[in-house]
């Protein structure tokens, strides 16, 4: 198991979430929903971002996510690294969509070139040494601040970030209780990481 094959969200009403992320982002076969009702308050301890190709990518997205019924948490604007803003599902995930582009390059699309999962742990250095005994294989590494692994095979890149400073970067208050209200699908057996996050074969979220 060295990569994530697809994201499973868990949330109240599965019909209302289906409508959201179909006019939203189309991601298909990469997002699945199951129904759960799992206590959970404030900060999930995750964050899911939509890479894209430039700023028009952003805005579409963004406004599409916004008719839909999510809410800003932090609205589209330039940075030192790009582009982008983060707004937050109706079902309470949270999404951060981006580009390290600056300027436009041709029209407006929706095509999204990565998806990427951050976790937002205590110790990055710790589940960093989880994940690469797993076979992950890291692809970038900023000491105890910041891990990016390779994609492998899969859909969906992985990567690790404090706690902190992953919801600081997306605009909400850090603390949180209860559950995280995701499965990732890629692993070759089930198992849930130092922080809490379960891992599942990808076809038990094909059956969600």
């Amino acid at each position: 198991m060295t990569s994530i094959d697809t994201i499973t969200l868990e949330v109240a009403d599965v019909a209302a979430a289906e409508r959201f992320y179909a006019a939203a982002f189309g991601l298909g076969h990469r997002l699945n929903l199951r129904a759960a009702q799992e206590p959970t308050t404030g900060f999930r301890g995750f964050t899911l971002s939509l890479i894209v190709s430039q700023p028009a990518d952003v805005d579409v997205l963004i406004g599409a996510a916004l008719d839909a019924g999510a809410t800003t948490l932090k609205p589209a604007a330039k940075s030192m690294w790009g582009y982008g803003g983060v707004v937050q599902a109706p079902d309470g995930t949270i999404w951060k969509i981006a580009t390290p582009a600056k300027k436009d390059t041709g029209p407006a699309t929706r095509r999204i070139d990565d998806i990427v999962l951050l976790l937002g742990v205590a110790d990055v250095a710790a589940s960093k040494r989880f994940y690469r005994d797993r076979g992950f294989t890291v692809a970038k590494s900023f000491g105890r601040m910041y891990v990016e692994f390779a994609a492998g095979s899969g859909s969906v890149k992985l990567g690790l970030y404090r706690r902190r400073a992953l919801a600081k970067d997306a605009g909400v208050d850090p603390e949180g209780t209860g559950s995280h209200r995701i499965a990732v699908g890629g692993a070759a057996e089930p198992f849930t990481d130092p922080d809490g996050f379960a891992w599942e074969p990808a076809s038990m979220a094909s059956l969600s």
